[in-house]
C-alpha cells in the first residue's frame, strides 16, 4: 500500500454546526465496523453533530445518502466493503455505488467522504479499516475529507 503523496491533516477540522450521517453497509462486520470508529473519531474530535445508520449493502448507499440530504445532512460518510467474486457482480456493484455517490452528491450540492473499499480478498480491508494492526484508516479519512470539503463549499458560497 502507497501512502506515496497521501494530504497531511494533522489538524483537526471543527465541525462544530455541521449535521453529518454516517451510512455504512452490513457486510463484512469486522472491516466495516472499524470504518465506522475510524469516522466516529473524526466526527467527535471536530464537534459535527453526527449519526450512524446501516443499509443492507453497498449498493443502498446512494438512495440512503440522498435521503440523509433530504433530511437536512450537510455531508455524509459513505462506507461499505466490496469484495471481488468469481463472477463480474464486482464490478457492477462498485461502478454503481460509486456513480450514485457522486450523483448524489453533486445533485445534493453537498460532500459524500468515499469510504467505500473495493478490494481484493478480506485482508486488504482488514489492512484498511482502522483496525489494531492496519496500516491505514480509510473511515477516518472519508469522514474528514467530508468535513473538510463541507467547510470549503460553505466558503465558496459565501
Amino acid at each position: 500500500m502507497s501512502r506515496e503523496g497521501a494530504p497531511t491533516t494533522d489538524s483537526p477540522i471543527d465541525g462544530t454546526g455541521l449535521r453529518v450521517v454516517v451510512i455504512a453497509g452490513t457486510w463484512h462486520d469486522t472491516i466495516t465496523d472499524g470504518l465506522i470508529a475510524g469516522a466516529q473519531r473524526v466526527l467527535d474530535a471536530s464537534d459535527a453533530a453526527h449519526s450512524v445508520v446501516r443499509v443492507p449493502g453497498s449498493f443502498e448507499l446512494a438512495v440512503a445518502a440522498q435521503a440523509a440530504f433530504a433530511g437536512g445532512a450537510d455531508a455524509v460518510v459513505a462506507l461499505g466493503v466490496i469484495i471481488r467474486g468469481g463472477t463480474p457482480h464486482f464490478e457492477y456493484v462498485s461502478a454503481a455505488t460509486t456513480d450514485g455517490l457522486t450523483r448524489v452528491a453533486l445533485d445534493a450540492g453537498k460532500p459524500v467522504g468515499f469510504g467505500v473499499l473495493t478490494l481484493d480478498d478480506e485482508q486488504q480491508g482488514l489492512d484498511r479499516a482502522g483496525l489494531p494492526g492496519s496500516q491505514e484508516d480509510k473511515g477516518a479519512e472519508a469522514a474528514d475529507a467530508a468535513l473538510r470539503t463541507a467547510r470549503v463549499i460553505a466558503q465558496l458560497r459565501g
